[in-house]
């Protein structure tokens, strides 16, 4: 989908053949894939996914993520689309307030849930115009790690950052409940501060004083004139007591965890290309 071009872009390095594809067009899908040489399966090793990226401008809204995708030789290139699956997909996602990058992962792992889930919270992106690498790493022992520029910007366990598992490993504790006598307001009423007395009964808004009858104002044509009203300056607004800090205050309550009887640990969550369902090609699938 879309047109491509095969470029070193505007701004480069010293060789200019150091070229890489680019988008031409906006407001537009974009789709390109190729098959890699052979079948790729990351069973007991690490699966490493690296690629720059550079906007050539600005970006308002578009997608810069690769995907990794199974399908073999029943992968159709020609249909490849936003409902095409896939195992990996990785990169910058950029639009309006939006600026993350993408972690989705799609197992099929017993106990999982089957479905493509995304890394939370978000990572961010880079939204200059400079060239930026992007790496993913998923190790053996279900952990994970991404670089922006060789910098790591997010790493941890699979399970604690992607809600592949149908059951969590731990679970707030059923028999425990905030005791009663728990304070959990910052903040309190100072009982010495008072209402000023006649406050209810101000008017929130006054003649102007500074206003005059018009020289040529007629009460007979023009009606009784009445100055312009303005906000009273003596009026606040509702009147509330001042705050002060509550010295009885313990924090926000915190439901104790505790280990999850149905949880069933899983080993192979890392494993995204599996025997089964290996990855076979790889692409870019964009809206710009």
């Amino acid at each position: 989908m879309g047109e491509w071009e095969h470029t070193a872009g505007k701004h480069h390095g010293p060789d200019a053949d150091d070229k890489g594809i680019m988008t031409k067009d906006s407001m537009r899908f974009y789709g390109l894939s190729a098959p890699f040489t052979t079948p790729f399966v990351n069973k007991d090793k690490k699966l490493i996914l690296q690629y720059t990226i550079k906007y050539e401008k600005p970006q308002e809204c578009g997608g810069a993520y690769i995907k990794m995708l199974p399908g073999g030789d029943k992968f159709d290139a020609d249909s490849f689309s936003g409902d095409t699956p896939y195992n990996v997909m990785f990169g910058p996602d950029v639009c309006g307030t939006t600026k993350r990058t993408h972690v989705i992962l799609h197992s099929e792992a017993e106990d999982s849930k089957g479905e493509n889930v995304m890394t939370t919270p978000d990572i961010p992106c880079q939204v200059d115009t400079a060239s930026h690498q992007y790496r993913l790493v998923l190790h053996p022992d279900n952990r994970f790690d991404v670089f922006v520029d060789n910098r790591g910007v997010r790493n941890g366990r699979l399970e604690d950052f992607f809600p592949f598992l149908k059951e969590p490993r731990t679970i707030p504790d059923p028999d425990a409940s905030k005791p009663e006598d728990w304070v959990d307001e910052m903040y309190m009423d100072d009982p010495e501060s008072v209402k000023p007395e006649g406050y209810d009964d101000l008017p929130h808004e006054i003649p102007d004083p500074d206003a005059s009858k018009p020289a040529d104002w007629v009460d007979d044509e023009d009606g009784e004139w009445e100055p312009p009203m303005i906000d009273n300056p003596d009026y606040h607004g509702p009147w509330y007591p001042e705050q002060i800090r509550n010295p009885d205050y313990k924090g926000q309550w915190e439901h104790p965890m505790i280990d999850n009887p149905a949880f069933v640990p899983n080993d192979s969550l890392y494993n995204v290309c599996t025997e089964e369902n290996p990855c076979t090609h790889v692409g870019f699938e964009l809206w710009q």
